[in-house]
């Protein structure tokens, strides 16, 4: 027998399981090691999805509810997913599977093994196909557009026969530009704008002394996470009973999310002082090649100033990192301080995917008839007069 006639047997792929874990610290700690290691490899970088984030997150109301369907082929890890039980689908009483975000949690895009998005998401549906816990359709929220994440659960819908409707879409501000921080500023923002923007750093750099920095090493993290809190609770939200610091679940949540971010490497952070105290703070999360503006704060006493547009303009020195090729304003559709700052968007969209079986695949089909009724009532309503 010749020897090039033997073929050896091409490899066997190792198979694919979904493990569905509860959100609880003895599963989040025996993740934490195979998760840090998926991060590097994701086909779509997601601040949110990251391991510390989802400790920091375990701080809030509603971490019970929680199921994480982990994904692995053999040993290896290739993504995870947060899911909850929805109640209601819109406006529906339609309960459903749904990917689980929190008020404080900005993007919806698993943390998937890049070049295997497709095997992941169809992993994802055979599991819930045969879970008797996942109730209605499938619906994913805050997904980017036409992004590898995207364009699998596409792929894995439609080997199964299946849409992956798009339900909704939304557009918010992105920074994303090869100039530098002075070019981007002049060619982006109005020659007027600018002008009233130098007046106001003018009017600043009067009332004493104004200095901007970033946190450094050396620098102490629990004064600027203390100094942002009260910042923060100083203005309307603190009035309201919005602000991080009014509940100690999410001021918690918050200095874990911090502490958790600067051990990864992840945390940037701006201020802007007058006289030594902060009037305007920014928090950065860096996830390379992308990044993500996670939250701002800025003392109501200098309003009159626009510390907020400030230091929005001093963050644009972001542009000087060589590994940063985006950041994620994280601000809702049509914000009209970042977006006169800030002139690229990037889309979002929220997909629907039905569920097998003949009830849930009636849930799916009745849901999507009553979205697309109500936009039809929608885009034929007439305009709101605005006469006096």
């Amino acid at each position: 027998m010749h020897l090039d006639r033997i073929h050896a047997a091409p490899p066997v792929a190792p198979a694919v399981a979904v493990c569905v874990r509860a959100v609880d610290a003895a599963q989040m700690s025996a993740l934490m090691a195979d998760w840090a290691a998926l991060v590097p490899h994701a086909a779509e970088p997601n601040a949110f999805a990251e391991p510390w984030f989802a400790a920091a997150s375990a701080h809030l109301p509603g971490a019970n509810d929680i199921r994480l369907l982990v994904v692995r082929q053999g040993r290896v890890l290739i993504g995870l997913l947060p899911v909850c039980i929805a109640r209601h689908y819109g406006r529906l009483p339609v309960a459903h599977v749904q990917n689980a975000l929190h008020y404080h949690s900005f993007l919806g895009t698993p943390l998937v093994r890049a070049g295997l998005e497709a095997l992941f998401w169809g992993a994802i549906l055979d599991q819930l196909d045969e879970a008797r816990w996942a109730r209605g359709l499938f619906h994913l929220t805050a997904i980017p557009a036409d992004g590898p994440v995207h364009r699998g659960l596409v792929a894995a819908a439609a080997t199964r026969g299946r849409p992956c409707d798009i339900v909704h879409r939304h557009d918010r501000a992105l920074l994303q530009s090869t100039l530098g921080p002075a070019a981007y500023y002049e060619h982006t923002v109005r020659k007027k704008k600018r002008k009233e923007i130098k007046r106001l750093e003018q009017r600043l750099a009067e009332a004493g002394t104004v200095a901007t920095r970033h946190f450094a090493v050396g620098d102490d993290l629990d004064a600027w996470t203390d100094a942002f809190l009260t910042l923060e609770a100083s203005g309307w939200k603190g009035t309201a009973g919005s602000a991080l610091a009014s509940r100690p679940e999410t001021a918690a949540f918050f200095r874990a999310a911090l502490r958790g971010a600067h051990e990864a490497g992840r945390l940037d952070l701006l201020r802007i002082d007058l006289d030594g105290a902060p009037v305007a703070m920014l928090v950065n999360f860096l996830t390379a090649p992308g990044s993500f503006s996670f939250k701002i704060a800025f003392d109501e006493a200098y309003a009159r100033f626009s510390p907020g547009v400030l230091i929005q303009i001093a963050n644009l020195d972001i542009l000087d990192h060589t590994d940063i090729a985006w950041m994620d304003s994280c601000a809702v559709e049509n914000h009209s301080m970042i977006n006169s700052l800030w002139g690229e968007r990037r889309t979002l969209v929220r997909l629907t995917v039905p569920l097998a079986g003949p009830r849930r695949g009636l849930t799916f089909t009745l849901s999507r008839l009553a979205e697309r009724l109500a936009a039809r009532v929608r885009r034929s309503s007439p305009e709101p007069s605005h006469a006096d």
